[in-house]
């Protein structure tokens, strides 16, 4: 299938709403906060609607005068009605007989205009009183709601920060900020242009409602056989439109993702000449987004037009039935008219009902999505009470670690070794041995599946993680930059250092003699990309980032794989003294980096197949000897 028929074909994303009703409820409850503004604005809708639904009761009275008027000026002074409908029933004229027989006139005189006047003045006064509380209700409801949305958006920035890294590991960014931003965004819209509207509706529908039977119950039970109608065409239309919207903000977030990755890796793509192949995806994720929104907005686009026509229907009974009610002298034409402006006013806040169903279904599908992040298992919690180490020196144990990523695919098994106090502690191995892996777990990112890793004796799972990471410096093989100053990018990770220490971090890194070529020095101003410098001058900013911390355990991973030969030189001798003193943890791929550690690990299937140091590793001519030869052989082919 092609074109529209793979549309209409839904390629697989109708799912259903998970659970509709018990997402209502949720999002209603995060709106309990905001109770007493609520009540507040409750209080004024119910005012807002109540002088609303008097007004046309009273311009209903004003028409009754006005009719009485006329007739009282037409009937001659000293006749009683009484004798004035005799005598028009006598004279074959039935239906105004009956017409007149409903009305209080005072023969002989004319139009009441002062009583008309009072009645239009509280008409007017009406309305100007519900209007000004419609306003009111609306900006209290309006900051209720955003204080809402404001404390959810919070609430999912803290959820954020607790989610362990196997969460963001197996999800696409770009799925991520979709739902902190697209599905929270669509959420408080909803929120804000149903919830004032969906409690004056309500609102409405009950006074109305009211005042129709008051007027006359017959009528009053017309306009009511509508009601199961429309509440099973609105069940129908909204049971068929919620799975696509479900589908559209899951597309949504799909799309989202493939756009932060095609964006991110702009130059990659470029470089390896796949803009095609990643337009192409992007138009097939666009037209199931596409696809999905067209159903789900055609579907529950027909709600309204639905209600419409029955609210319709409904005007015309009522106004048949009313005409031939005041045919008869039942009721009134002031009556009629009240009822018919009642009429619109019932079927106007079902239409809205309706017309809501479409941006209902949108939100609660959004608000799944949210919920779904915040209803995600945490990282497992500190301790109450966390371990504190009392004199730190340095010495990691790994005892008998095990770790998989999967349960069934063990990646560490039983691995144990031990890195004293000012020692460096260098990892190698092919691709997959899992050198990062053991840093990730050194540090918490992933927790140990069996066995125990201990700083200095004390086991790290009884300390919290920000003590455990306060004594760890990291400089990664991926930089990473956030917009600000070179000098805020040094000192992100020592709160309150000064100018002083920042430039003598840069010293001692190197950076200070590319920085001062920069016409701000250490007050230019680098984007989250770091527009501006290159990546081996970046990768130079987070090493002086490590050296400004002065950490008690130090992680490099592939520390120096972006600068050049002699800057890695330089960078060596920095890392020396940076080292002196303390314990580090070097991954490196380029065995000559680390000819002077005092421990090589040599890794391969998540296991400590060979340690010990650069010679003595050479000597044994085992994984590493082949590791060092075969670069050795790759640099004499380079040359």
């Amino acid at each position: 299938m092609a074109g529209p028929a793979r549309f209409l074909a839904g390629q697989g994303v109708g799912e259903k709403s998970a659970d509709f009703a018990g997402s209502t409820r949720r999002l209603l409850g995060r709106l309990r906060p905001q109770r007493a503004i609520l009540t507040v604005a409750g209080l004024l809708a119910v005012v807002n609607v109540g002088l609303n639904v008097a007004g046309p009761r009273l311009l209903g009275h004003a028409t009754d005068l006005v009719l009485s008027g006329v007739f009282s000026r037409n009937v001659p002074a000293g006749t009683s009605q009484q004798d004035a409908v005799a005598a028009l029933r006598a004279s074959g004229h039935g239906t105004q007989a009956d017409l007149l027989s409903s009305l209080h006139i005072t023969p002989g005189t004319g139009m009441d205009f002062d009583a008309i006047g009072r009645v239009l003045l509280w008409v007017a006064v009406l309305y100007l009183v519900a209007g000004a509380a419609g306003v009111i209700q609306a900006r209290m409801t309006t900051r209720a709601i955003q204080r809402a949305v404001s404390e959810l958006r919070t609430d999912v920035q803290h959820k954020l920060a607790r989610l362990p890294a196997r969460y963001f590991d197996g999800q696409p960014r770009g799925e991520v900020l979709s739902r902190v931003t697209n599905d929270i965004d669509n959420l408080g819209q909803t929120l804000q242009q149903s919830i004032a509207q969906l409690v004056v509706s309500i609102l409405s529908i009950t006074g109305v409602l009211s005042m129709m039977f008051w007027i006359s119950w017959e009528l009053a039970l017309v306009a009511v056989v509508t009601v199961p109608v429309s509440v099973i065409v609105a069940t129908r239309v909204g049971k068929l439109a919620q799975p696509q919207f479900v589908a559209q903000w899951r597309l949504t977030g799909r799309l989202n993702a493939h756009i932060e990755e095609m964006y991110t890796g702009h130059n990659l793509v470029r470089a390896f000449g796949r803009q095609e192949e990643s337009a192409q995806i992007f138009r097939e994720y666009n037209e199931q987004l596409y696809a999905a929104s067209w159903r789900a907005q055609s579907i529950s686009g027909l709600m309204q037009p639905a209600m419409m026509f029955i609210g319709n229907v409904n005007y015309v009974l009522v106004a048949v039935i009313g005409a031939l009610r005041v045919a008869s002298g039942s009721l009134s034409i002031g009556d009629v008219q009240a009822f018919i402006q009642y009429s619109r006013q019932f079927s106007q806040p079902m239409t809205q009902l309706a017309s809501m169903a479409n941006l209902l279904q949108s939100g609660i599908a959004s608000a799944e999505r949210v919920f779904e992040l915040l209803d995600v298992d945490e990282q497992t919690p500190d301790p109450v009470r966390p371990a504190v180490v009392v004199a730190p020196r340095g010495r990691v144990a790994f005892e008998h670690v095990g770790f998989r990523y999967k349960p069934d695919k063990p990646l560490i098994d039983d691995l144990s070794l031990v890195a004293e106090p000012g020692h460096t502690i260098a990892i190698v191995g092919p691709t997959g041995a899992g050198k990062t892996t053991l840093i990730n777990l050194l540090l918490r990112f992933y927790d140990v599946t069996s066995g125990r890793i201990t700083l200095d004796g004390v086991d790290i799972a009884t300390m919290s993680r920000d003590g455990l990471r306060a004594q760890i410096g990291m400089v990664l093989q991926d930089t990473w930059l956030f917009g600000g100053t070179i000098a805020e990018n040094i000192a992100y990770g020592s709160a309150g250092a000064t100018q002083e220490q920042v430039v003598a971090a840069a010293k001692a890194a190197h950076v200070d003699r590319f920085v001062r070529t920069l016409p701000a020095g250490y007050d230019t101003v680098l984007d989250d990309e770091g527009t501006g410098v290159s990546a081996g001058e970046k990768q130079l900013i987070t090493i002086a980032r490590a050296f400004l911390v002065e950490p008690l355990i130090l992680v490099l991973d592939e520390a120096t794989s972006s600068v050049d030969t002699r800057t890695e030189v330089l960078i060596q001798q920095a890392m020396s003294t940076l080292r002196a003193g303390r314990t580090a943890f070097v991954i490196a791929h380029r065995l000559s980096t680390i000819r002077d550690a005092d421990t090589i690990l040599v890794m391969e299937d998540g296991a400590i197949v060979e340690q010990g140091d650069h010679e003595s590793l050479l000597d044994v001519g085992g994984a590493y000897a082949r590791l060092y030869r075969s670069q050795f052989a790759e640099a004499v082919a380079e040359i």
